[in-house]
């Protein structure tokens, strides 16, 4: 028993990589689906359960994976790599928390269309963040690194998608908000919006150079 303590394991971070992947989307999904059904009140609280309760999953994913480094003796790819990837994807999911409840603590009885735009871009960036971290496995293929490293440069056209609508969005909200009080609010949510794209940039770039150092 003791010997078998002591020998090196690699642990099952791809997995964990994997199932947080899934959160991240789950949640990501729930939110573009809030907005969607915005002026239902029933069905908008229902989504944002739904974004609770993945984010709750996500952060019992990241616990494990960061329990899971202080037991393992040899891990696949750098430890700090480890460390920074789950901690990076785990920031999504946490922005889209922040983001659901902003909505509710700043009372806003209705969004605009570049909410919902923000919204599906973050879903699309997830998506891909998702596959991304289902090749890390497969590194030692060439087609995969080829697939990682083309999906990275996805995420990140995405986000400079987003920054253009937030820009859009700003713009015109400077111009035709009279309500201070609006404007403020839909300012900070715009921005917290615009701000989990470039969280799964974040990740795009982590997973890059872990596909150049491990390929």
């Amino acid at each position: 028993m003791l010997f078998g303590k002591l020998l090196p394991r690699e642990g099952n971070f791809f997995e964990l990589f994997n199932e947080h992947g899934g959160f991240i989307l789950e949640g990501a999904r729930a939110f573009q689906k809030m907005i969607e059904n915005y002026a239902d009140p029933t069905l908008r609280q229902q989504y944002a359960d739904e974004v609770d309760k993945a984010e709750h999953a996500a952060d019992r994913v990241t616990a494990e994976v960061n329990r899971l480094l202080h037991r393992t003796f040899i891990t696949p790819i750098d430890r700090e790599q480890i460390h920074s990837l789950i901690n990076a994807m785990d920031d999504i999911v946490d922005l889209l928390q922040d983001s659901s409840e902003t909505l509710s603590l700043y009372d806003v009885r209705a969004v605009p269309e570049q909410v919902l735009q923000l919204a599906t871009l973050s879903v699309r960036c997830c998506e891909r963040v998702q596959h991304a971290v289902t090749l890390l496995p497969h590194l030692s293929q060439p087609a995969t690194t080829e697939a990682a490293i083309k999906t990275c440069e996805e995420i990140d056209r995405l986000e400079s998608d987003a920054d253009r609508v937030m820009r859009s969005a700003m713009s015109r909200l400077f111009r035709e908000e009279a309500d201070v009080r609006e404007l403020i609010k839909l300012k900070a949510i715009y921005e917290q919006l615009e701000s989990i794209s470039d969280r799964c940039e974040d990740v795009a770039n982590l997973i890059e150079g872990i596909v150049l150092e491990n390929s």
